[in-house]
């Protein structure tokens, strides 16, 4: 006769549930060698550190890749002869294709290689690659570096995405992905400008003022680069010795909290089967759709939000690009208020439907609206709501994903799926549906209707199988049998909170032992705790 163990291994549910006995976790925060201040102390070096040093890569990141609209109205475009048929819109797809087909590979090389090594390397590699936009002949040139840049910086976004979660706890990430985020958004608000100071170098040395755009911007890329290698830090469990950094102990530390909270610090050995495993997992692709419909709006805003403002507006060039920036300085608002709000209620779902919400009143203002000022208004919502969802989603995955082979494959996924939303947001806005650009208006509330959709969805299946854990009837992914954390005390982790059950999304995967039952055990593959 199997034991309760063993049904439980194989079936997901266990008999007998009122006589099994349960176990706590400890508090995160309960720690035996450093008092909450100075353990704040250590999260703040670690902010300063990682989340400052990545989110200037993301800067320039975003501004290589977006700079294309700033140089189309300053001269580009006639040069080029972007206006003929579809060349403009290859132009931007087509960063887009080698970008999504190389995030699997990229999410498996940072790990192998090291974030500083790796992110440095790519970060330079696209520096002279944007160097050599200024010095294209024709649009063909143009669209074969633009291929190439999409391959490069494939491993960055996903990359830091990967390497922030695994320093911070579930309900500290939305707030750090924010920061991350709004130094990013700095090249939405600043790159207009600064394309139109660089624009001013017209005729320099011979050269056109939109090749300078892209020649200055990326020997600014390969500073970036520099500062990458001196200043970023590896994954956790192998960061000791990095240069003016945490010491072993206070490494020790990190990693004895990460572990209180999901227990997936280290790395288990990689293998094809067990990296693509997770795939099978319907609400990775969930997480996916939901971060796709976040970024086909940003990206068409992104993208055409000079162009719009030029053709569907009536704002000159200059003016144009400068207006490019007060949204995104509005949007960083949204997004860290949002942020504080999710981090600090412990609630995902509820924040992302209210930031859908912003965009599709914002969206039908763009499209519909009479009067430039209404217009512009509507700008300011949809870009808020739309870029303060992709930290928000980011977190939703984060906080539902243990182990950290499945946690690479799912910022793949999750970026991947953000990139065929970067193609979908190119398309939609098109030249011949100027000035209202009303079809590409439909197909971004189309998309933020799907999001909402989805997130419901998914808030519903979280409610349900966390229901079905406190019955004793579902084992939890990640659990193990006896807890090496528990304090047996009674005390539980701070992230085991009802403000998450009331809202239907107690994360699944990082459900705590104290909802369990404690001789529920999964088969050893399942398991994302490696033993030291």
């Amino acid at each position: 006769m199997r034991t309760d163990e063993e049904k439980a291994s194989k079936g997901g549910a266990a008999d007998h549930v009122d006589d099994l006995k349960q176990v706590t976790t400890a508090d995160v925060d309960d720690d035996e060698e450093f008092s909450r201040q100075e353990q704040r102390k250590i999260v703040h070096r670690i902010d300063a550190r990682l989340v400052v040093i990545c989110g200037v890569g993301y800067l320039v990141s975003l501004m290589d890749r977006t700079n294309t609209s700033v140089a189309a109205i300053a001269g580009m475009t006639k040069d080029l002869g972007l206006k003929i048929g579809f060349r403009y819109s290859i132009i931007v797809l087509l960063f887009f294709v080698t970008y999504i087909v190389a995030q699997p590979i990229a999410t498996v090389a940072i790990r192998k290689i090291g974030p500083r090594i790796f992110i440095s390397f790519i970060v330079f590699t696209w520096g002279v690659i944007l160097i050599g936009f200024g010095f294209v002949k024709d649009w063909q040139q143009m669209a074969g570096l633009r291929a190439l840049l999409g391959f490069l910086e494939a491993g960055f976004f996903p990359g830091t995405v990967y390497l922030l979660s695994t320093w911070y706890c579930r309900h500290e990430v939305q707030k750090r992905y924010s920061v991350f985020y709004i130094i990013g958004a700095v090249a939405g608000s600043l790159s207009g400008i600064l394309a139109f100071g660089l624009s001013q170098m017209e005729g320099l040395q011979g050269i056109r003022g939109w090749r300078w755009i892209f020649i200055i911007e990326g020997v600014i890329s390969i500073l970036v680069a520099f500062l990458s290698y001196i200043f970023l830090i590896d994954f956790p469990d192998r960061a000791s010795g990095a240069w003016g950094f945490l010491n072993e102990k206070e490494l020790a530390f990190v990693v004895r909290r990460v572990n209180r909270d999901r227990g997936d610090v280290h790395v288990e050995p990689f293998t094809l089967g067990r990296f693509l495993r997770p795939a099978l997992d319907l609400k990775i692709w969930g997480f996916a759709l939901i971060f796709f419909c976040s970024t086909t709006v940003t990206y068409a805003i992104a993208y055409f939000l000079p162009i719009i403002l030029v053709d569907g507006l009536g704002f000159g060039v200059g003016e144009s690009q400068c207006l490019i920036a007060p949204p995104y300085a509005f949007a960083a608002i949204v997004m860290y208020t949002s942020a504080y709000v999710a981090d600090k209620y412990r609630i995902r779902a509820p924040v992302i439907a209210f930031n859908s919400l912003i965009t599709l009143i914002g969206l039908p203002m763009v499209g519909f609206g009479k009067g430039s000022a209404l217009r512009y208004t509507g700008v300011f919502l949809a870009t808020a709501g739309a870029n303060a969802n992709i930290p928000s989603a980011m977190a939703y995955q984060a906080n539902n994903i243990r182990g950290q082979w499945t946690r690479a494959l799912a910022s793949a996924t999750l970026v991947g799926f953000g990139g065929i939303g970067g193609i979908a947001g190119s398309l939609v806005f098109r030249s011949q549906d100027a000035p209202a650009y009303i079809p590409g208006i439909w197909a971004a509330i189309t998309s933020q209707l799907v999001l909402l959709l989805t997130a419901a969805v998914m808030s519903w299946y979280f409610w349900r199988s966390n229901k079905k854990a406190d019955r004793g009837e579902l084992v939890i992914e990640g659990s193990l049998s006896v807890n090496p954390f528990a304090l047996g005390d009674g005390s539980t982790s701070d992230f085991d909170s009802d403000d998450l059950l009331r809202n239907g999304e107690r994360e699944v995967d990082n459900q705590k032992a104290n909802r369990q039952p404690a001789n529920c055990c999964l088969q050893p593959s399942n398991l994302s705790i490696q033993p030291r």
